[in-house]
């Protein structure tokens, strides 16, 4: 049986969960878990401290949309059909030559353009949307606030990145978080084409959106020509085995 949350308190344990799994298994798909796990700490913390106009609609809206992800991880580890999104970065995971912020972009690809505006139609459905617009902006900021810390994440790995941002200074924050803030606001123009949608409807909605999705994983991957031997040089450069990446990444 999948496990599903209830609660926000019960995504946090979901995702501890899959990260040691991850770690037991030195699977690939710990990456993204650690940083999803460190965004739901932080909406946690929003909604503790007041952040959202409205806290339980937030707290619903945070385990609806993480609910997919942790569905679309155990389908693919029991091997069921999953969403398309989920499958094209998942089947990713055993890609040696892939490297760790392409694994958190695979991740971030399925989950934001795909879950996120999925979620938002589903806990304000139909002119409901509108009320949420300034919390889901303010998930947003969030977000962003996010990049810096990924980024000194990923020097535990790759040690190179850190003369990479001395010489580009904030040219590839503003580069990461650009392609981030492009995810989320088509994640909200989903979200108001998907709201007014019910039955069969909104289910062929999300399924061209869910290839549509996947398509763009290939972006992501299969970079062509120079980018790809690049990429390959960054792989080398990598520092430890996947359960350390996983645990340097945690910290």
């Amino acid at each position: 049986m999948i496990p599903q949350a209830t609660t926000i308190d019960e995504v946090i344990q979901l995702l501890q969960e899959i990260i040691q799994q991850s770690i037991t298994e030195k699977s690939t798909k710990g990456y993204f878990a650690v940083l999803y796990l460190k965004v739901t700490q932080k909406v946690k913390e929003g909604i503790q401290n007041g952040t959202f106009e409205n806290g339980p609609r937030m707290e619903k809206l945070d385990v609806i949309f993480a609910n997919r992800y942790i569905k679309a991880y155990y389908q693919y580890q029991t091997q069921q059909p999953t969403s398309k999104s989920w499958e094209a970065a998942f089947v990713e995971a055993g890609n040696y030559w892939i490297i760790v912020l392409q694994h958190l972009l695979l991740g971030m690809n399925a989950h934001i353009n795909l879950d996120l505006g999925i979620a938002a139609a589903q806990v304000s459905p139909k002119d409901e949307i509108h009320s949420l617009q300034n919390d889901f902006n303010t998930i947003n900021t969030i977000l962003s606030s996010l990049v810096d810390d990924v980024e000194k994440d990923l020097t535990e790995v790759w040690p190179i990145l850190k003369w990479i941002l001395e010489k580009t200074k904030s040219i590839d924050t503003f580069l990461i978080d650009f392609s981030m803030q492009k995810a989320r606001e088509g994640a909200w123009k989903y979200a108001l084409e998907l709201a007014p949608l019910e039955g069969n409807k909104a289910e062929e909605s999300i399924t061209i959106r869910d290839v549509k999705v996947a398509q763009k994983a290939k972006l992501i991957t299969n970079l062509g020509g120079i980018p790809v031997f690049l990429f390959k040089i960054m792989r080398l450069f990598e520092v430890g085995t996947v359960d350390q990446k996983i645990k340097d990444l945690k910290n």
